[in-house]
């Protein structure tokens, strides 16, 4: 039976579940670093805030995650030693460089009671069967917020965008991606979504 806990209260370690989930769902922006899924999933273990992360379990092994956030709080904290020694030296401080910006930006202008969902993430092989949807609807009912905001999903991923409207999510902002770099990507927009209790 699957299980949604918060990360940091989990019976085990669930760093590197989280990681290899994380590895597979964003080859695409982390192909540059490495090509191999295992050395992805090594360098970013150590970055997961756990206190911030929900994990579903299947028969003791972690097959979704999400983080959410207050919006001030980061869910992940990048380690430039930890990329360096996974990556190279090169490669890892690049990834410390571009991936901090990236990840680790809280809101500009955090509201109260507004929560941030973050790092959706679905095992390859349990994806399509509402890993995601168990996942996102425990955090609707099991943190404080009145306002959910899922910042910057690529247009293109259909099956994320089909979910979230079916919970209720609507979009209220969408951000085109430069062509050049929209068709080296295969994304033409970054989508923002809202979901009001």
């Amino acid at each position: 039976m699957l299980n949604v806990v918060r990360a940091d209260q989990a019976e085990f370690d669930v760093r590197l579940g989280i990681s290899e989930i994380f590895a597979e769902g964003f080859t695409q922006w982390l192909g540059f670093f490495s090509k191999d899924p295992k050395k992805i999933a090594a360098a970013f273990a150590h970055m997961f805030v756990l206190d911030q992360f929900y994990v579903a379990l299947y028969k003791g092994q972690v097959i979704g995650m999400a983080a959410c956030t207050d919006g001030t709080s980061l869910s992940v904290k990048l380690d430039k030693k930890e990329l360096r020694k996974h990556l190279g030296f090169y490669k890892g401080s690049l990834a410390s460089i571009f991936l901090k910006k990236e990840f680790e930006s809280p809101f500009v202008n955090p509201s109260p009671g507004v929560g941030s969902i973050e790092f959706v993430g679905t095992a390859a092989e349990f994806r399509g069967q509402g890993v995601a949807s168990q996942l996102i609807r425990h955090i609707l009912e099991h943190t404080p917020y009145e306002v959910y905001l899922i910042e910057e999903v690529a247009d293109t991923n259909m099956p994320a965008m089909k979910l979230y409207y079916k919970l209720g999510f609507e979009e209220y902002k969408r951000r085109q991606i430069p062509i050049k770099r929209a068709k080296k990507i295969g994304i033409n927009h970054l989508v923002s979504l809202r979901y009001t209790k």
